[in-house]
């Protein structure tokens, strides 16, 4: 698997919840939801909704240590992390969530030395935030645009499996070269006709390595048609 890249989603795919939700529900003021109904219709796309959102945050560092700290994530996925490590693989948390929450989750559980590509959080005052996105695309309304990163790997011919559960993983999933898909993915995928892997959580992604690892690939939902 040395020319393999694993791009591994975050919220709701290692983390057990959105943790940028929780955070919305825990300290922001009123107003977040209907920002996040107006995403929900098209009307603006993610990084308008979560500038707009982090913007209405009231919460010192300290209170957002303290919610974070109480966040859990998929029991196996440090074995998943331990196990590409050990075959040499290529592991990177692409999110288009909040660096800040990922990198503090991460760090509780040992994981703090992964590479993470995700929008940038940054302190304003005592208890008010705002969210820069420095992996974002003219071209993309997303705060981060994965399918650039993604298209990237590929130009260095790598190949890419992408592992995710949301919205954010829609496009590119039809980038990847794998999709490893959870919930509203797969979803997506049966609906766009993207072969795909389902698993319910990192167990079934860390039984899946040693396919990868022969050089084969597992069975995908459709399976692909032959070139």
């Amino acid at each position: 698997m040395s020319n393999w890249t694993i791009l591994c989603d975050f919220d709701g795919t290692i983390s057990v919840e959105d943790i940028t939700d929780s955070l919305l529900e825990r300290f922001a003021r009123p107003g977040w939801v209907d920002i996040e109904q107006a995403w929900k219709r098209g009307e603006i796309g993610s990084r308008e909704c979560m500038a707009r959102q982090v913007a209405l945050i009231d919460a010192s560092r300290e209170e957002l240590d303290a919610h974070l700290d109480e966040m859990r994530i998929d029991r196996d996925f440090a074995a998943f992390v331990a196990a590409t490590r050990r075959a040499g693989v290529r592991l990177s948390v692409l999110s288009d969530g909040l660096d800040y929450s990922i990198r503090r989750i991460l760090g509780n559980h040992g994981l703090d030395g992964l590479p993470i590509v995700a929008n940038h959080l940054r302190a304003t005052g005592a208890r008010s935030w705002a969210l820069e996105f420095p992996f974002s695309d003219a071209g993309c309304r997303s705060g981060n645009c994965k399918c650039a990163s993604a298209g990237a790997l590929r130009g260095q011919r790598q190949r890419v499996l992408v592992i995710g559960d949301g919205a954010s993983d829609f496009c590119v999933s039809g980038e990847a070269d794998l999709v490893f898909a959870k919930h509203r993915l797969i979803e997506h995928c049966r609906a766009a006709a993207i072969p795909y892997v389902p698993i319910t959580g990192f167990v079934d992604a860390l039984e899946l390595l040693p396919t990868l690892l022969a050089g084969e690939l597992p069975a995908q939902v459709p399976a692909p048609q032959a070139a």
